[in-house]
């Protein structure tokens, strides 16, 4: 990639890109407990703070996840920030699978149960996520017949924003460190934007995005490529040698993933 296009694209990163995020986060404690005490709306004490941290599955070819950052606090409690730009990786229950991988490294052999800290999932979203018009959504179990709260540690939020929560959302949005509200998320912006050591961090984290990206578009059409040219065989099959889809599916060993999809569009052009 051109180097002036990586300097166009470091130009438009706002705080809802999780390059940035990461970046500006990472270490930074001052700007941690800024946007936890707005959006938990009490002081937190935070000890460590991690951008772009990951936590492997214990299950051999399980799905790993990278938390954007990843904060502990005095307590010990785990926190787990998440940026959320678009719709993509969006589904409520990514928030569960986030919790109980943070969970699940929290205690040693031996330890017990109580021992367990607090987690917090908190994802931050350009729009409002439910469509209910609050600025913060609290997730937390309850006992159906009851309706008491069932304490186990375990919190999910969701925050869209106004008011303070707002003027943060907007901090998130600028482009421009000099636009930004707070002093501590506006130094770290400008570190990585404005800075010569800070900016070519970004462009490098811009340009390896760029190549993965790529990579992965490859392998995307390349796939796409492959079931076209076995959607083809099928019906040529189908219609010179009069065979059902099963049959010509099977004539040509196709199997698993490919075998539905062909089937599926197949089905959806008659």
């Amino acid at each position: 990639m051109a180097k002036e296009n990586v300097n166009e694209l470091v130009d438009k990163l706002t705080l809802f890109d999780d390059d940035l995020m990461s970046r500006v986060f990472d270490n930074n404690i001052e700007a941690t407990e800024l946007m936890l005490r707005i959006i938990m709306g009490r002081n937190i004490n935070v000890i460590s703070v991690i951008g772009q941290d990951e936590i492997k599955s214990h299950e051999v070819g399980g799905r790993n996840i990278t938390l954007d950052v990843h904060a502990i606090d005095v307590n010990g409690d785990e926190i787990d920030i998440e940026v959320q730009g678009n719709s993509a990786g969006a589904h409520i229950r990514r928030a569960r699978y986030n919790s109980s991988m943070v969970d699940s490294k929290m205690l040693d052999e031996g330890q017990e149960f109580r021992q367990l800290k607090d987690s917090y999932i908190i994802f931050i979203y350009k729009h409002d996520k439910f469509r209910k018009g609050l600025p913060v959504y609290h997730i937390d179990r309850y006992i159906r017949e009851t309706e008491e709260l069932f304490d186990d540690g375990s919190h999910i939020i969701y925050v869209n924003g106004n008011d303070e929560i707002g003027q943060l959302m907007n901090d998130f949005r600028q482009t421009d460190s000099d636009k930004i509200h707070y002093a501590a998320l506006a130094k770290g912006v400008k570190h990585f934007k404005d800075t010569e050591k800070g900016r070519e961090q970004m462009c490098e984290a811009v340009e390896k995005y760029a190549k993965e990206y790529a990579k992965e578009y490859a392998k995307e059409y390349a796939k796409e490529y492959a079931v076209k040219e076995k959607m083809i065989s099928v019906k040529n099959l189908m219609e010179n040698m009069k065979l059902t889809v099963d049959q010509a599916l099977n004539a040509l060993g196709i199997q698993g993933d490919e075998r539905k999809t062909i089937i599926n569009q197949l089905q959806n052009r008659n």
